[in-house]
């Protein structure tokens, strides 16, 4: 008879993304969408401080796992079914960003507390699990102020939230031996799946961005003006993808080639915090899309024009900062175009909405126009 094992360490290559990681991701995407409609709702400094909060833990456990599958591929009907339950755990979370502060707190809580407790179940087979212990407290502190935020009122709310966000990515640094960083070089880290997987994270983003964009049409109301800003709203998540592919290929070369430790500390700086402005950049710029569509030939409110400009420039720098620690070009241009791109807001809230959104397509188009004449060489990879 054969003994059903929990413990079974992984073996041999990670291998490419399965198709059950690729459906995770557009389940935790579907979490971006909810905060675009979050800063929306508030184009102003408050709502940008919630949207903040709220990516910086949802973001937090993607990343966590993320490095998972490095370490426990998907491959058992088992690890298929706990990756499941995570993404129900991501969906009522999402399902309760809206409201999250005021009204549906133990929806999101209840959530992440399930996405939490199965990224530590699911490490249990891994030969990690010494270092996930170690930052198992922290989540697990962090989910519980998070569920218990949702039974309060008022002020308590966001001071639990902002203590649960210390608890989780500013407290184990405290700690010797207890930070992510600290702990990477005790994951092992397969370049090829990670920079795809998180490739697909971003087309899952952008992709539905455009969704959204899309079923925010009047259809009632279209004028050319409209379906002109409409196919502009495409050319800029188009060029964003773009830039962003051109460089995945040196990524991972560059990943592949570094020694196993300093492998795992680049993708935390590379694919965890520098993609924290380059997420949070499509979600600020799919919020002003939706601005500039919804009156193409008004001047843009200073706030929707702030929220394109910004946000194309945060992805801008989140490239750029990529570029720079893994020391794949110069991330100058990109710096560059970002600069450029903030300079358009004037446009936006003087003249109009849609000459804003053509300033920031053709800004972008620049610098790729730019680059792949100095670097013929780099084109998109892993799309």
């Amino acid at each position: 008879m054969t003994r059903f094992r929990w413990r079974v360490t992984t073996t041999g290559p990670v291998g490419p993304v399965a198709p059950v990681e690729l459906f995770f991701d557009v389940v935790f995407v579907f979490t971006l969408t909810q905060l675009t409609r979050v800063l929306e709702a508030d184009l102003a400094w408050a709502g940008a401080g919630r949207v903040l909060l709220l990516f910086s833990v949802l973001w937090w456990m993607y990343g966590g796992y993320a490095w998972l599958t490095n370490h426990v591929p998907p491959r058992r009907v088992s690890q298929k079914l706990l990756l499941f339950a995570g993404m129900a755990g991501f969906m009522a979370a999402a399902v309760g960003i809206p409201h999250v502060f005021d009204g549906t707190g133990i929806v999101f809580g209840a959530g992440y507390l399930v996405v939490i407790c199965v990224h530590l179940l699911l490490f249990t087979q891994s030969d990690a699990l010494a270092g996930v212990l170690r930052l198992a407290p922290f989540n697990l502190a962090s989910a519980l102020l998070i569920l218990a935020a949702g039974f309060v009122h008022g002020p308590a709310v966001y001071a639990m939230w902002v203590a649960a966000f210390v608890v989780m990515t500013i407290a184990p640094y405290l700690a010797p031996g207890c930070s992510w960083v600290g702990r990477a070089s005790t994951f092992h880290l397969s370049a090829e799946h990670f920079v795809e997987r998180h490739g697909l994270l971003v087309i899952i983003a952008l992709g539905e961005s455009v969704v959204a964009i899309g079923m925010g049409v009047d259809v009632e109301h279209l004028t050319a003006g409209t379906l002109g800003a409409i196919v502009l709203a495409l050319a800029l998540p188009a060029g964003l993808w773009w830039t962003y592919f051109t460089d995945t290929g040196p990524a991972e070369h560059a990943l592949a080639g570094a020694e196993p430790a300093t492998r795992s500390r680049l993708a935390v700086m590379a694919y965890i915090f520098a993609h924290i402005p380059l997420l949070l950049g499509i979600v600020a710029a799919a919020a002003g899309i939706h601005g500039a569509i919804a009156h193409p030939g008004d001047p843009a409110h200073l706030r929707s024009a702030i929220a394109l400009a910004g946000g194309v420039a945060l992805f801008l720098v989140g490239i750029a900062e990529v570029r720079r620690c893994l020391r794949i070009g110069s991330p100058l241009s990109r710096l560059a175009a970002a600069a450029a791109a903030l300079a358009t807001i004037p446009i936006g809230t003087s003249v109009h909405a849609g000459l804003q959104l053509a300033s920031v397509v053709v800004v972008v188009a620049a610098m790729l126009i730019i680059d792949a004449r100095l670097n013929p060489a780099r084109v998109p990879t892993h799309a």
